[in-house]
Formats: C-alpha cells, structure tokens, sequence
C-alpha cells in the first residue's frame, strides 16, 4: 500500500489506465484495476523493484528524469505532471510560498471598473478574495459565496446553479488538489479537505482519485435564478506579486442570449455598491 502522498498519487494515476491506453497488449486476466506496476516501470524503463519504491514511499529522492519519464507512463497533463514533481520534492522554485489573502487596492479598483463583466479574485484553495458588482450579482442564488468548493457542493443552489455540475465538482476537486500540491502542509487547505471529505460523500469519492488541474478556458453553462441560462467563458491571470492569486474574468459571446442576459444581471446589480468578502474567510 502506498505510505505517502507521491505513493498515493502514483497508485491512483496508475489505476485509471488501461493497457489499451498506453499501446500496451492485454493479455490474460487482470487480478489489478488499471496498469500493473510492472509495465509502468517498463513504460518508465526503470527496474519494476525501483517503481515499487517509489510508489511505497521507499524511494524518497527520484531524479527530474526518472520523474519526467514516470509522467510519460502515466500519461500526465502538464498540470499533473508538475504537481508529481512537487509531491516528489523535485519541482523547481518548489519551495511553497503562503498565499496572501489580502487583495491589493488596485486589483480592487480595477474589478470595479469592468462594470459589465463578472470579474473575482480567487485563492489557490479558491476562496473568493474579492469580487464586483456584477459577479456579487452573479453568485446571488448561493447563500454566501464564500468558496467555490463549499458552494459547489454543500450549498443547495450549486446542484441548479452549475448546468454541468458533474465536470464543475471535478474541476473543483481537482483544482484544490493542485492547490495542496503546492504546499502540503498548508493547514487552511487541509482543514477544508477534511471539511468537504466529512460533509460530502461525492467530494470524499473525487477527492480519492487524485485528479489535478489547474484552470482552464472552456466555456461554461449556468443557469441563474434570476436571468435564466448563460452560457459564459473566462480568463484565469495569476495576480503577480501576490502568491495563489487569480483573477477570473467571465464573458458572453456578443449578441447572444448570453450576452443579453448579462445585460440584464447587470441592471439588477445596478445602483449597488460593490460587494466584497472580507480577507482571510476559512
């Protein structure tokens, strides 16, 4: 069994290919979900006792080229590939740096000047740090929008309010779990894992997985209590300076149902002043 989070982390890679996925032949019975550790290793062209090692916690100090060759194994995502070196104490500048919860005042005026579009700041274990109006009148269906992960799943309104909301608890699992990859021992993002893994059943189910990945551009439905369906894409920027942080910048496509529905969130938020969380929030 494995002893440690790199070990766990291989052995779950592992468990989700098949043969067929890597050009390997089946052959026979397979008593193991997924590869075996022994074609991994050749895959990898490390001996199969090293890749047990490995993936027991026994072999704690990997080299950068066996672990690129181990990410080609287990055909990993460039998100994924970097958390495995991070596991592994091997990334470069892996040294964790503490998120900073506090938004800076500009960042703050410059949500505040885009009006009409949904725009936040997040943390790594994406809390919402700060948000304008219209995003305030965006999240409005959720009884606090306090953090995406609690608001996908122990909030009701996340269960209507994300028309995927399959792929958004995914992608919301798998973007903590990055998260805990850059610093492990971060205790607000282990304390919220234990929150979510106690609460939620499904998030306890991903959660074990060890899906990673980090943000992506890929349009996204929701369908909002007050203005119906919007189908919006988005823009993640890591805020420089300000370590974990990200800016969120949603959009409609012009002149569509999308777009006029934004509109139309945007005259409901009219006249507000812009809302905004308090640092820090756990």
């Amino acid at each position: 069994m494995p002893t440690s989070a790199l070990g766990a982390f291989l052995a779950a890679r592992r468990a989700r290919l098949t043969p067929g996925d890597v050009g390997l032949a089946s052959a026979g019975t397979r008593r193991v979900a997924g590869l075996r550790r022994e074609e991994v290793a050749v895959l990898a062209g490390v001996s199969a006792d090293y890749y047990t090692r490995l993936e027991q916690g026994r072999e704690r100090h990997p080299s950068a080229s066996v672990l690129d060759a181990v990410a080609r194994a287990l055909d990993l995502g460039p998100d994924a590939r970097e958390h495995l070196f991070r596991l592994a104490d091997a990334a470069p500048g892996s040294v964790p740096t503490p998120a900073r919860p506090h938004v800076e005042q500009g960042l703050r005026e410059l949500l505040d000047a885009w009006p009409d579009t949904p725009a936040i700041v997040i943390d790594r274990r994406l809390d919402l740090l700060a948000r304008n109006a219209l995003a305030g009148a965006f999240y409005a269906d959720f009884a606090e929008a306090d953090n995406i992960v609690r608001m996908t799943f122990l909030d009701p309104a996340g269960g209507s309010f994300f028309a995927d909301w399959t792929r958004a608890a995914e992608a919301c699992v798998a973007n903590l779990r990055l998260a805990l990859g850059h610093d492990p021992h971060d205790r607000r993002t282990r304390r919220l894992v234990e929150e979510m893994s106690a609460a939620s059943p499904e998030f306890r189910r991903l959660w074990e997985r060890n899906d990673v990945r980090g943000k992506t551009h890929e349009a996204k439905t929701f369908r909002h209590g007050a203005v119906g369906e919007l189908t919006l894409s988005y823009h993640a920027f890591d805020v420089r300076g300000s370590a974990g942080q990200q800016l969120i910048v949603y959009r409609a496509e012009p002149h569509s149902p999308s777009a006029d529905a934004l509109r139309l969130l945007g005259t409901l938020a009219a006249g507000e002043r812009p809302v905004r969380l308090s640092a820090g929030s756990s």
